[in-house]
């Protein structure tokens, strides 16, 4: 069984060793699932699917949610764990079962918190946001995912990162006429005009806000480019995937907006195929400032979008806090600094403790 109230260390490097791709999380949330029962006491717990859920009911005045996603992406010849000069390296070392072994431990150690606490571990994280757990627990169990301030386990270096950038993609397409290369003043080549697409995009100034004291920085960019029919056709058709992460004080409908601003006046046009909300940070409320001050005020802005969105959706302050290195989340050399880990429990610890 999963030693929750031993070397936290320790804890990360068996939580790696039991394999959990996405869709494959079974095992692991067995095993959480046993252990939370069998080594804390005053939580009620409960399975969702391959999702494991615990809760107090001390009537603490607050309640502080601890979330942490139980997949990882495919193994690269990494696993099991192994430590190297204080580095334990394996696959979801960073991203993000430390942050699990983390939440784990200290739900078992802390006797007597100031805060009711949650703990959420679910699955699919890691795939299409359809499949996402919590997502299914917020449609299921909306109940369990209430509370003052959320904290997703995501690998931050030990920042507290706050709130998140909102995303969306557009494709952006030209319309031409086809002809011969040989005889291309016939033609109207739809390549051609996504030039004028692209002067926009890299002549682009993106914005930098600050908010809750953390400054987030916009970007717009194109990352992919379709178009082409042959090596002797003039292609009547061609297109540009443009990704712009905006920060989360614009809505996703006003920054398509800002994005049809920007492209204004090109013979284009313009679909969205993918968007989702920022997350404001949200410091200012009472149990997230008490986070910050645990932290020593090491906190910064979030750049990309993860799971404290849902939670910002639904009104609840949310930081991502974890000890791996974001850098480090999903590359085939995977792995997180042990001093880290016991820097995490510790500042936590303070927290939760009062």
């Amino acid at each position: 069984m999963l030693d929750l109230r031993g070397d936290p260390i320790a804890l990360t490097a068996a939580l790696v060793d039991i394999p959990s791709e996405s869709r494959a999380e079974a095992l692991i949330a067995d095993e959480v699932e046993a252990a939370l029962r069998a080594q804390t006491s005053g939580y009620e717990i409960i399975r969702n699917g391959d999702a494991v859920l615990a809760r107090t009911s001390l009537g603490r005045p607050s309640r502080v949610l601890l979330a942490g996603h139980l997949d990882t992406v495919p193994v690269a010849g990494n696993v099991p764990s192994c430590l190297v000069g204080g580095q334990l390296f394996g696959c979801g070392t960073a991203d993000m079962k430390s942050g699990d072994a983390v939440f784990l431990h200290l739900a078992a150690t802390v006797a007597e918190p100031a805060h009711d606490l949650t703990l959420v571990f679910y699955d699919c994280e890691e795939i299409e946001a359809a499949a996402n757990g919590l997502g299914r627990i917020e449609r299921e169990l909306p109940e369990w995912l209430r509370a003052d301030v959320a904290i997703l386990g995501e690998p931050t270096a030990g920042f507290i990162e706050a709130g998140c950038q909102g995303t969306l993609r557009v494709v952006v397409s030209a319309r031409g006429v086809r002809a011969h290369s040989a005889r291309s003043w016939l033609g109207d080549n739809a390549i051609h005009k996504l030039g004028a697409v692209l002067d926009r995009l890299g002549a682009y100034q993106p914005r930098r806000v600050e908010i809750d004291g953390c400054e987030y920085r916009e970007g717009l960019s194109a990352v992919r480019v379709e178009g082409g029919v042959a090596g002797n056709v003039i292609p009547d058709a061609a297109s540009v995937t443009v990704n712009f992460r905006f920060a989360p004080d614009r809505s996703v409908d006003a920054a398509l907006r800002h994005v049809h601003e920007v492209l204004d006046g090109l013979d284009v046009s313009i679909e969205l195929t993918d968007s989702a909300a920022g997350a404001l940070p949200g410091l200012s409320q009472p149990a997230a400032k008490a986070l910050v001050e645990a932290a020593g005020g090491q906190v910064r802005a979030k750049y990309g979008w993860t799971d404290v969105a849902r939670f910002a959706a639904l009104g609840i302050p949310a930081v991502n806090f974890g000890p791996g290195d974001p850098n480090l989340a999903h590359t085939r050399d995977e792995r997180v600094a042990v001093s880290a880990i016991t820097a995490a429990v510790e500042m936590l610890r303070r927290y939760l403790s009062g």
